[in-house]
């Protein structure tokens, strides 16, 4: 598992006009070809007036990249789309791109602007997110023991998702993969041994 993750934070859209042609660029969080194929199939129907419905997606760290031109010129609309997308340093994203020719030529150098501007610009209205990878623990304490490990877990940036209270404490958090071992350490030295985090997996998430 990667430390980073960088995507978008929802779906975006965005549009312009260029010489009379007007641009409109959607942008959507996406992690299968399944899902970016029922995303162009939409944006197809949506517009299905237009001239033209170029597409492009980058998935699992580029192993998964598709374009489309969509009629335009070869290399001057979906290759730029797809170029975008991974300039933004982002992944997991499809982005189509409409246009409505307005009857002025832009020439093969106008449509790779207008189609990288308008990716570029739906990826930054969607926004930017990264996410840090996080251990997921576990531990068991005494009521005692719960009320100073409640205070100490914030000074690592932990996340709680869920504290149960019973006979004894169970508490389920989250902190970033490379503070495990010395939460772990902290824990146990605070409570002489009785506590010790149990690992129950990893994920993606921001402490923002």
């Amino acid at each position: 598992m990667s430390e980073i993750y960088v995507t978008i934070k929802g779906p975006a859209t965005v549009e312009f006009e260029e010489k009379r042609s007007i641009f409109i660029g959607n942008a959507i969080h996406c992690t299968t070809e399944e899902r970016a194929a029922e995303f162009i199939k939409e944006k197809k129907r949506g517009f299905s007036d237009a001239t033209h419905n170029v597409w492009a997606y980058y998935m699992n760290g580029g192993i998964l990249a598709r374009y489309s031109d969509d009629g335009e010129p070869q290399g001057t609309a979906g290759m730029p789309t797809l170029d975008a997308i991974r300039k933004s340093g982002a992944c997991d994203i499809c982005v189509v791109v409409t246009r409505y020719f307005g009857g002025i030529l832009l020439g093969a150098g106008g449509l790779v602007r207008a189609y990288s501007k308008a990716a570029s610009d739906a990826i930054a209205a969607a926004g930017i997110v990264t996410y840090e990878s996080f251990s997921e623990l576990k531990i068991h304490c005494s009521y005692a023991d719960h009320t100073r490990i409640a205070n100490e877990l914030p000074k690592f940036g932990a996340i709680i998702d869920e504290t149960e209270f019973g006979a004894d404490v169970t508490v389920r958090f989250a902190v970033k993969i490379g503070l495990t071992d010395a939460v772990a350490k902290k824990l146990s030295e605070m409570t002489a041994g009785r506590v010790m985090p149990i690992k129950l997996g990893e994920r993606f998430d921001t402490d923002k």
